[in-house]
């Protein structure tokens, strides 16, 4: 294995900034999720491990993390199966997979990507692309990244040097108290808030109950994000708010077309 550098790399970009990701590394060598949960926790991801496949499935599910970094060969089950049953269940299905493996051969790779992963390294490998990896994998499937003062979720930025946000390339004008709602709900995004916890980390101080102020808040920035795109922000009832992207439009089969293909249908049969 080989360990690259994760400051500035040759050609001066900046390192990647994993603050307010959750992920979860599975590898049976200690030494192996000891090194690379030390990189990603300097680039300020919160990391667990797991070095077997139902321990991984049971860290996975409590903790519900952004990304997974997931070894093949596992001592009980093996990192195909815990992609299987992640895929099981509608809670983990969304959580991309980044396979880290001593099974580097094209048809392994072929495999593991059939099989739904979002990523495939061979070891050895450089512990500097591996961030890399794992923060674009991050990009790709809507997770929170940090790219030093940028906040990103979905098509949402936001900079916390300039105090200036989009929503695609559209700029999005906010108020003070709208800038730092929206900043503690991308930190946490894809954790579900409570109103306790953002009067807390808001305005930090404590309301007298006869004003929502977060209900009217959140209402205020609903309204210019979701100007500009699908909603993002989802109220989970009776516990807070949340950063989700919207579901997967389903797709509707115009009624004229049915009934044209049902009587072409039944045209075949009487000829």
């Amino acid at each position: 294995m080989t360990a690259g550098g994760t400051g500035v790399g040759d050609g001066g970009a900046r390192r990647p900034d994993l603050a307010g990701a959750r992920i979860v590394v599975v590898d049976d060598e200690e030494s192996i999720t000891d090194l690379v949960a030390l990189a990603l926790g300097l680039h300020g991801a919160a990391v667990e491990v797991a070095h077997d496949g139902r321990h991984a499935l049971e860290v996975i599910g409590r903790v519900r993390p952004h990304a997974v970094v997931l070894d093949v060969m596992l001592p009980d089950l093996d990192g195909l199966e815990v992609l299987r049953r992640l895929q099981w269940d509608p809670s983990t299905a969304s959580v991309p997979v980044l396979f880290l493996t001593a099974k580097g051969s094209v048809d392994d790779r072929v495999q593991g990507l059939a099989a739904g992963g979002d990523d495939y390294l061979a070891k050895p490998f450089s512990i500097e692309e591996l961030v890399w990896r794992v923060a674009a994998v991050l990009r790709r499937s809507g997770g929170v990244v940090d790219d030093g003062p940028l906040l990103s979720f979905a098509d949402l930025r936001l900079d916390e040097d300039t105090y200036e946000v989009w929503r695609g390339d559209q700029a999005i004008d906010l108020t003070p108290t709208e800038f730092r709602l929206l900043h503690f709900l991308l930190v946490n995004a894809g954790q579900v808030v409570s109103k306790a916890q953002i009067r807390e980390a808001v305005w930090e101080y404590a309301f007298d109950g006869k004003l929502n102020m977060v209900e009217v808040y959140v209402s205020y920035l609903r309204k210019k994000l979701d100007a500009c795109g699908p909603p993002l922000i989802r109220t989970v009832r009776g516990v807070g708010y949340t950063l989700r992207l919207p579901p997967e439009p389903r797709t509707s089969v115009d009624r004229a077309t049915v009934d044209q293909a049902r009587a072409s249908g039944s045209e075949h049969r009487l000829t």
